[in-house]
């Protein structure tokens, strides 16, 4: 099968292609500049477009058998630290996801034989923000926050339904954090443990939604393969742990302690709004519906999820 991924050249995109490739699948890579893309596996390529139009790639589209669209400009910024949001960045993560929906829509629209199925990438920032574990549980059924973020998912998902009515099943993937050494947060979260001074951030009673890489991909496979799979999936893992309770699994699992809070103040005054969204409030999201459809967590708590990556 033919397997055309939007955004895969990010940490996702990567690890799912590198996936898709092993199990035999033909992977078609969307990027902007192809001539930097040097290190696809064996089975892959990569095709230029401009992340707002179908020209160029309609001919890849066509006869296709799955649609991963994972495209977006990233809400932490390209650095090891995040960046603060500008208005000017804001728009871009916005219409960089908008946009990317729009192309992918208008290719469905014009490919003679479509793809049975398009996964739409979100997170479970649509759901907004809560401050503790002990509010009521996110699950798909949940409704839209009202924060920039949720805002962003909400329109992202938005861009990418009217293929629904060509008579594609179509798949939202709403992820949570994603635990991978390739990049992401883990690097930046376990880096003050490295030097003996980890430990909560802020309060420490946020939610911590997170999943391992390898359950991010096998779940995406999952739903790329099963037929009755359509709607919104909170892609995070069955347990969530404050982020107090998980800097201490972090702090066991690399042998070093977890004793020293970093005050949010110092979060918000160096990366203002973003700080709120990404590191001091989070969201009790739980996968209700994956397991409807026959997904079994391989990773279902951290420590398992930490120590096979360490």
């Amino acid at each position: 099968m033919r397997v055309i991924i939007t955004g895969g050249t990010g940490l996702i995109g990567s690890a799912l292609t590198k996936r898709l490739t092993k199990d035999g699948h033909e992977v078609v890579v969307l990027t902007r500049n192809p001539a930097k893309v040097t290190d696809l596996p064996s089975g892959a390529r990569a095709v230029a477009w401009d992340a707002t139009t179908s020209k160029g790639w309609e001919s890849e589209i066509d006869g296709a058998g799955a649609v991963v669209n994972l495209a977006g400009e990233s809400i932490a910024g390209d650095g090891f630290l995040p960046s603060r949001w500008s208005p000017a960045r804001k728009d871009r993560i916005l219409n960089s996801r908008v946009n990317a929906g729009k192309a992918v829509t208008e290719a469905f629209s014009r490919a003679q034989n479509k793809p049975s199925v398009l996964i739409q990438s979100s997170a479970v920032g649509y759901y907004g923000t809560q401050d503790e574990t002990n509010q009521p549980p996110l699950t798909e059924s949940a409704p839209a926050g009202t924060d920039f973020l949720a805002d962003v998912c909400v329109k992202w998902e938005a861009s990418t339904a009217a293929v629904e009515a060509m008579g594609v099943r179509r798949a939202i993937i709403r992820t949570g954090i994603v635990l991978s050494f390739e990049g992401g947060t883990l690097p930046l979260l376990a880096l003050p443990y490295q030097f003996f001074g980890g430990g909560p951030i802020g309060s420490g009673k946020q939610p911590f939604p997170w999943i391992h890489i390898d359950d991010e991909v096998a779940a995406i496979c999952h739903l790329i393969e099963t037929p009755t799979a359509n709607g919104a999936f909170n892609l995070s893992a069955p347990g969530v742990l404050t982020n107090n309770e998980f800097g201490k699994v972090l702090g066991k699992v690399i042998g070093r302690p977890h004793y020293l809070p970093a005050p949010g103040f110092a979060f918000k005054l160096g990366f203002g709004e973003l700080a709120d969204a990404l590191l001091l409030r989070g969201q009790r999201a739980v996968p209700e519906r994956l397991p409807t459809v026959g997904y079994t967590f391989h990773y279902p708590d951290a420590e398992s999820a930490l120590k096979a990556l360490y």
